[in-house]
């Protein structure tokens, strides 16, 4: 069981977690589901990939979780042009009027700040692309052979149009798997469109409160990772996982049949994390396998890579998760 201090914590960030929601609500209309698991990749010191097209209020969203977070935000638009400098940061050269010597001073890019929104990531070529691997997992940044450490808590969030493919970069397998959920932004319901369309088009303008700092944040992703859990929810994460490789012996016959590539370890991890994240959310101590289930497809749905057998018959990767979710049993 945890401690007395860890049961009080986990009630605690469900109240926070209840304000946060009710605040960011003031600003963006539905999008609970989006929001929720935002905020379960922020304390599982995960990153996000967010799908959707335009004008679905996903910068916004992303904007105004830094300004209830009281957390440094940055946004990069990625185009074709853009270099790794123009994200990790520059040498330049730097006159000292005392000396009369010269000297390299290193100026930090906009990976430099604790909520960093990558923009359109699939618009800039593969190397600048990858000056983002580094900073993502090891949350540092090496420039001219020094290695700067990023200021916690460190949260990527990249957005990506699903329409517009001319022009773009798809990511590789390396750098989405470096992400631990893939969400896709759905257009509004009519009531929720209705409502935007009052709120956006009068003189309304939202004043938001900071809910929690960094600090704080900082003392939830270590209570994270004291969340106890039960080993029946560890195997069934890394049975759902395993079961998604077609080389696996116990592997359902469909994934043998759709799939090229199933999904690697880092996806166990992600579904326990993000487990444990959404039950103290929720105000338990502990998660249970819904709560596994509940993450599966956001974590699963950038990990698994069909063949042509699926696509041949239609058949996307949230199908097979979903499938894969109503067969795989401990």
């Amino acid at each position: 069981m945890p401690e007395q201090n860890d049961l009080a914590a986990v009630e605690e960030l469900n109240a926070a977690y209840k304000s946060l929601t009710k605040e960011i609500g003031k600003v963006i209309i539905g999008q609970e589901e989006i929001i929720n698991q935002l905020l379960i990749s922020l304390l599982a010191r995960g990153h996000c990939l967010l799908v959707g097209v335009p004008g679905l209020a996903k910068t916004l969203l992303i904007s105004t979780l830094a300004q209830v977070l009281k957390l440094d935000f940055s946004r990069i638009q990625f185009t074709p042009d853009l270099m790794p400098s123009d994200i990790t940061g520059t040498e330049i050269i730097e006159d000292d009027h005392s000396t009369g010597s010269k000297a390299f001073k290193f100026i930090k890019g906009p990976v430099f700040a604790n909520i960093v929104l990558a923009d359109e990531i699939n618009r800039t070529p593969p190397k600048t692309q990858a000056a983002l691997l580094q900073a993502m997992q090891e949350h540092e940044v090496t420039a001219a052979g020094t290695t700067y450490t990023l200021q916690e808590p460190f949260f990527v969030l990249a957005t990506q149009n699903p329409i517009e493919q001319e022009g773009t970069y798809p990511l590789p397998e390396a750098q989405l798997d470096r992400f631990m959920f893939n969400l896709w932004v759905d257009y509004p319901t009519f009531d929720e469109e209705k409502t935007i369309v009052k709120s956006t088009t009068g003189s309304y303008k939202a004043v938001l409160e900071h809910k929690l700092s960094a600090d704080k944040i900082i003392e939830m992703q270590k209570l994270v990772r004291r969340v106890p859990v039960a080993d029946n929810v560890v195997e069934f994460a890394v049975n759902l996982v395993r079961s998604t490789r077609p080389s696996y012996e116990k592997a359902p016959q469909f994934i043998k049949d759709w799939t090229h590539w199933g999904a690697g370890p880092r996806a166990s991890q992600f579904l326990i994390l993000g487990a444990k994240t959404r039950a103290i959310l929720d105000g338990r101590p502990t998660p249970d396998i819904d709560d596994v289930r509940a993450v599966a497809v956001p974590v699963l749905r950038h990990r698994i890579v069909n063949n042509f057998n699926a696509e041949a018959d239609g058949i996307g990767t949230v199908d097979i998760v979903k499938r894969l979710l109503e067969e795989v049993r401990l």
